[in-house]
């Protein structure tokens, strides 16, 4: 997680979210061969000073048989913007060989930095992505949609699931301090419990913008201290801020807008 730390040094906690709806892109794009690819770099162009990282959303990509696009995408970031990490949000969840080729696919034929990973079957999952010592794991623990609850929120031994998954993610999975949790923007409250049982733990935080999510709760109750600890993660709100000419000036716009609105808040 050293790659983020130093982006937070950089006065950013902006995550800007790679989600390709090509219906929603300006004429140009959705006309292009590759213009999932071309609408991306255009995004990056623009936004790669004001993001601690990027995160695509395999399956955004994989729906529309564009993972070449997906992995082109990702290899420009690393080659133009090589401070900047990226995470592949494909929130894998499996064990033993099959964990272990997952990983293999999000860190070494796509080129991520770190994955998202969904801890449901235990150590048997995380375990094989978290020993790419170099890599970020990111764990489901309280996620941003309406029926989160229904499990995470189960109380176990008196306390709620998502509790069990962070201490376990602080006390450990997290032996090569590559561990992080993805934590809802929905859910200050959770979010503050959460902190207390994962002190150490960057957060990425989905649910700021088109789910409403509480941006002052998420900065007041998930930092670790000012300007570090959270990836806020915001996808559609700057992709699709314009489909004219202007939406790479556009999309800039609002990514510093959203970095902008975290400072004052830190």
């Amino acid at each position: 997680m050293n790659a983020i730390a130093r982006r937070w040094d950089q006065g950013t906690q902006v995550c800007i979210g790679l989600d390709p709806f090509v219906e929603k892109m300006p004429a140009p794009f959705q006309q292009q061969a590759e213009g999932i690819l071309a609408f991306n770099k255009a995004i990056i162009d623009a936004t790669a000073d004001l993001a601690c990282c990027y995160k695509p959303q395999f399956a955004h990509f994989a729906a529309v048989q564009a993972e070449t696009q997906l992995t082109a995408s990702i290899a420009y970031i690393k080659t133009r913007y090589p401070d900047v990490p990226v995470i592949l949000d494909s929130k894998r969840g499996d064990i033993g060989s099959t964990a272990a080729m997952y990983a293999r696919e999000a860190f070494e034929h796509y080129g991520a930095d770190a994955v998202t990973v969904n801890p449901y079957m235990g150590s048997d999952t995380v375990l094989p992505f978290a020993e790419h010592a170099d890599k970020g794991v990111i764990l489901l623990c309280r996620t941003s949609n309406p029926s989160a609850a229904e499990f995470q929120n189960l109380l176990i031994d008196g306390e709620p699931l998502y509790i069990h998954v962070a201490r376990r993610a602080q006390q450990h999975w997290n032996t090569h301090g590559n561990i992080a949790l993805v934590v809802g923007a929905t859910a200050p409250e959770e979010m503050a419990r959460i902190r207390a049982a994962a002190p150490d733990l960057p957060f990425l935080v989905p649910g700021i913008g088109a789910q409403g999510g509480d941006l002052q709760g998420t900065v007041r109750n998930g930092q670790t201290s000012p300007g570090r600890g959270l990836m806020i993660n915001a996808s559609r709100s700057i992709l699709y801020a314009s489909q004219g000419t202007d939406f790479a000036d556009a999309a800039r716009a609002e990514a510093l807008s959203l970095r902008d609105q975290i400072r004052a808040l830190a």
